[in-house]
C-alpha cells in the first residue's frame, strides 16, 4: 500500500463490532484466561496484553501505523518526545559510556544530553552536523550512539545521512535520528541506513497541539548489528531482571522490545490510550497536511528572503540555501513547515515576535495554527552566547512553524510585523 493509504489503514483490523474508528481501550489492566495464560505472557511464551504501562490495544495501532510509515519493523510509544530520546539513550548506554550528538539539536535534547544524562555518568560529545567528519575523532570503545536530527530545529540544517551512517557502521555504532520536523512523509531515515528513529508525536503527528507523546522505531534486521557486538553486551547476555532472557537470541525486534520490557516497565513514561487515539487521528491526514505546510513554508521563505530587514533565511527548499542539494537528495518531495530567519538583533527579533496577529507566540511546532518563537530567549535560553552560535541559534533568529492558514494572510501578517 502507498503512504496515504497506510496512514489511514495500517495496524488496525476491525474488532467484532466492525468499528470503523479505532476504539479507545481506556484501561489499566487485562484479565487473563487462567494462571497458565498469565505466566506464559510474562515468560514471553505467548504475546498479549499484560498492563497498559507495557502495552495497550489502542497504542498498538498507533505504533504499528507509525512504524509502517517509517518503513521500520517495530515501534514503541512513549509519553513524550523527550522520553523517546531518553529511552533510546538509556537502552544502550550506562555509566562510563558516551554518546555523540549533533550541536544543532532542539533545546530540550541539548539540556538532556549536556546536563541530565551527565548525572547518570553518560558523557555527550558534540559534532557539527555540517561537518560529519568530526564524528570520527570523537569515537572510542565506549561510544554507544550517534544522535542527530534529519532537519535540525531551529537552525534548519539537513543531515548528510550517508556520511554519518558510513562512519557509524565502520565502528558498529547505532545511529538514532530525530525525524520530528521532516516527518515520515518527507524523510524515512531507516531506508537511508539509520538504525533508529525517534519522534515527538506532539508535533506534526497530532497536527493540532492536542497531546504530548513520542515514539521510537527500529529498522529491520537491527539484530545483525547488535548480536555479538561488544558495545552492546547487555543485549547478548542474560537479563537477570527478566528470567535470564537474552534479547539477541529472540526472533522479535530486540531494541524496542527491551525498551518495552525494561524501560517502560521500570520508568513508566507510557502514552495514555486516549493520546494514542489522538495520534492515530492525526496520522490519517498527515500526508495531506504536510503538503500544505511545506508549500506555504516555501512561499513564506521566498518572501522573507526578499525582505530588506531579513539578514538570512534558513529553509532547505530555497535554491540559495546551503542545504538545498542535500534536501533534494534526501527529501525532494518537500522540506516540511519549519523555517527560521535572522534579523539584526535580539531586540528586533523580539519586537517582530510580539507584533504578529495570526502567528501565535508559542514554543511548539507542527500545529495547524502558525507559530512564532524566539529560540535564544526560550527553547535555547540555557546555552551560552558561544553555544548559541555553534547550535545555529544567533540572538536575532526567529523560528516559524507554518500552519494551515491561507498563505497570503500569513505573509501579510509577517509584512506588518517586520514594518
Amino acid at each position: 500500500m502507498k503512504e496515504q493509504t497506510l496512514a489511514i489503514h495500517a495496524g488496525y483490523e476491525k474488532d467484532a463490532q466492525g468499528t470503523m474508528v479505532v476504539p479507545i481501550y481506556q484501561t489499566t489492566a487485562y484479565e487473563f484466561r487462567d494462571t497458565t495464560h498469565a505466566a506464559n505472557l510474562f515468560k514471553l511464551k505467548e504475546l498479549g496484553n499484560i498492563y497498559t504501562r507495557l502495552m495497550n490495544p489502542t497504542t498498538d495501532v498507533f505504533e504499528k501505523r507509525f512504524t509502517s510509515l517509517e518503513k521500520g519493523v517495530a515501534g514503541v510509544g512513549t509519553a513524550s518526545g523527550m522520553s523517546a530520546i531518553f529511552y533510546a539513550i538509556a537502552n544502550v548506554a550506562e555509566s562510563g559510556d558516551n554518546i555523540i550528538v549533533a550541536k544543532q539539536v532542539y533545546g530540550g535534547t541539548s539540556t538532556l544530553t549536556t546536563h541530565t544524562i551527565k548525572r547518570f555518568g553518560i558523557e555527550s560529545r558534540y559534532f557539527d552536523v555540517n561537518n560529519p567528519l568530526e564524528i570520527e575523532e570523537l569515537i572510542d570503545n565506549r561510544t554507544k550512539l550517534i544522535l542527530f536530527e534529519s532537519i535540525t530545529n531551529p537552525s534548519i540544517d539537513v543531515a548528510d545521512f550517508n556520511a554519518i551512517t558510513e562512519i557509524a557502521n565502520s565502528h558498529n555504532i547505532l545511529t538514532c535520528v530525530d525525524n520530528t520536523v521532516a516527518t515520515p512523509i518527507y524523510c524515512k531515515p531507516l531506508t537511508l541506513g539509520c538504525d533508529l528513529v525517534v519522534h515527538s508525536a506532539s508535533k506534526y503527528t497530532t497536527g493540532q497541539g492536542l497531546a504530548i507523546g513520542g515514539i521510537i522505531v527500529e529498522r529491520e534486521n537491527l539484530v545483525d548489528k547488535i548480536k555479538n557486538n561488544p558495545r552492546y553486551y547487555h543485549f547478548n547476555e542474560p537479563d537477570e531482571s527478566y528470567h535470564g532472557l537474552i534479547y539477541s537470541d529472540l526472533s522479535l525486534p530486540l531494541f524496542t522490545l527491551r525498551v518495552r520490557l525494561a524501560l517502560l516497565r521500570d520508568l513508566g513514561a507510557t502514552p495514555s490510550p486516549f493520546n494514542s487515539w489522538l495520534y492515530i487521528q492525526g496520522l490519517e491526514t498527515l500526508p495531506l497536511r504536510m503538503k500544505q505546510h511545506s508549500s506555504s513554508a516555501l512561499a513564506i521563505a521566498k518572501f522573507l528572503e526578499a525582505h530588506p530587514k531579513v539578514k538570512k533565511v534558513n529553509y532547505p527548499g530555497l535554491k540559495s540555501n546551503k542545504n538545498y542539494k542535500l534536501a533534494q537528495k534526501y527529501f525532494p518531495k518537500g522540506q516540511s513547515g519549519l523555517l527560521s530567519f535572522e534579523v539584526s538583533s535580539l531586540e528586533e527579533a523580539q519586537k517582530i515576535a510580539d507584533s504578529t496577529e495570526i502567528f501565535s507566540l508559542v514554543v511548539n511546532i507542527g500545529d495547524s495554527k502558525s507559530i512564532i518563537t524566539h529560540p535564544a530567549s526560550t527553547t535555547h535560553q540555557q546555552l551560552s552566547a558561544k553555544e548559541l552560535i555553534e547550535a545555529g541559534v544567533p540572538a536575532g533568529l526567529i523560528r516559524l512553524s507554518i500552519g494551515l492558514e491561507d498563505t497570503d494572510d500569513l505573509i501579510e501578517d509577517l509584512k506588518k510585523a517586520l514594518g
